[in-house]
């Protein structure tokens, strides 16, 4: 327990530039307070003292800002950054060397029975705002873009963005030949579009079925 307590901090200094000393990181890193918080309360939540790990989560969350459920798996070298409003539920399974940022989800959809929470792989990042929701995976090696929200698996080596969440970029390959930190992909822009070019075709055929009222009634006169 303490050399993965050890390696929690080591994470912290490969991750965030920011930090400047041990005792800074021990003591102001919320992200770290809420995963030795986690780590404890996961222990007891093992041997079914339901109510203490529940209890020890609840407090942490109160501190930290951040809810971790303590039936949830958490590998090694964990490291959430600035971590207020980061959610992981109770089926939750995060592998090694993951990275959660800030207002993260990681939820059910409330509708599933036993595993109900994401798989996320090793080496994966969770961009700002993200939401990833159900029992899928996340691959080893992906990230998910800030302020997503991903709804089916992504694979390794895959980056996925957008509302709903879909892949732009797989084994290094983009998916999309014209795509750019500027050019995002936007499903509900693309939406919005198809909505109205078939508004436009609507206002044409009423446009000449109009015209062909018109020039029936004077074709009688």
């Amino acid at each position: 327990m303490f050399k993965m307590f050890k390696e929690d901090i080591e994470v912290v200094f490969e991750q965030d530039p920011a930090a400047r000393s041990y005792i800074e990181v021990i003591l102001t890193y919320s992200g770290l307070h809420a995963i030795w918080s986690h780590r404890i309360a996961h222990g007891l939540f093992k041997r079914k003292l339901f109510f203490l790990a529940r209890l020890i989560s609840q407090i942490s969350r109160f501190f930290t800002g951040i809810e971790i459920h303590p039936g949830a798996q958490i590998g090694r070298r964990l490291f959430i950054d600035h971590g207020m409003g980061v959610v992981i539920g109770e089926t939750c399974e995060i592998g090694d060397n993951v990275t959660i940022y800030q207002g993260v989800t990681l939820g059910g959809t409330g509708k599933e029975k036993g595993k109900r929470h994401p798989t996320i792989k090793d080496n994966a990042l969770i961009a700002a705002g993200a939401k990833v929701l159900g029992s899928i995976t996340i691959g080893e090696n992906s990230k998910i873009g800030g302020g997503s929200v991903v709804l089916h698996d992504v694979p390794d080596n895959s980056t996925a963005v957008g509302i709903p969440g879909r892949i732009v970029i797989k084994n290094g390959v983009r998916v999309k030949k014209d795509f750019n930190h500027r050019d995002l992909p936007d499903p509900i822009a693309d939406r919005i579009r198809e909505i109205e070019l078939e508004m436009n075709e609507l206002r044409n055929e009423l446009a000449e079925m109009k015209e062909r009222k018109t020039e029936h009634a004077n074709s009688n006169l």
